[in-house]
């Protein structure tokens, strides 16, 4: 049996490997933003350097200064140049929540749909994708509503 390959960055990878980078790039995103904000919000009048932030998560200074382009194109943090650049954050940590953060890394969850089109003869593939497409959002709204209800500074206070 040939597994499946596609293309990926100029590769030609087995389509698992790529669903599975991709899956873990997704959902780091979040998690390695709130890294960085819950950072800034231990330090929040020092401008800290990307280094340092990515010396926290173990990551690639390159990695951080991307998610803090995306952050203050949010007004979320401000950043300066030059020996004592760096970033911090925009406003109190008391005034950003987790639901903030989750809506500026995500449009919505979406758990996916089978990769074939179902069969509209039959009762349940007709109908497959409606029905998630209400517990998907269904699924958005309590996280949604769980994450709004979370400061950064009380999530960054609980360690």
């Amino acid at each position: 049996m040939q597994k499946k390959q596609q293309m990926f960055c100029g590769l030609v990878i087995p389509s698992i490997f790529v669903t599975e980078f991709i899956t873990e790039m997704i959902s780091g995103k979040f998690a390695i933003t709130v890294h960085i904000l819950s950072v800034l919000s231990k330090y929040p009048e020092d401008y800290l350097s990307s280094e340092m932030l990515a010396s926290s998560m173990n990551i690639n200074p390159v990695l951080v200064r991307k998610e803090i382009a995306n952050l203050k194109k949010h007004s979320l943090v401000e950043s300066r140049e030059g020996k004592y650049g760096g970033t911090r954050l925009a406003r109190p940590a008391t005034e950003i929540s987790l639901g903030d953060i989750f809506r500026i890394t995500f449009e919505q969850v979406n758990l996916g749909y089978c990769k074939n089109t179902p069969n509209q003869n039959c009762p349940v593939g007709k109908k497959i994708n409606m029905s998630l497409d209400r517990l998907y959002d269904d699924i958005n709204g309590d996280i949604n509503n769980k994450l709004c209800g979370i400061t950064l500074l009380q999530f960054a206070e609980s360690f």
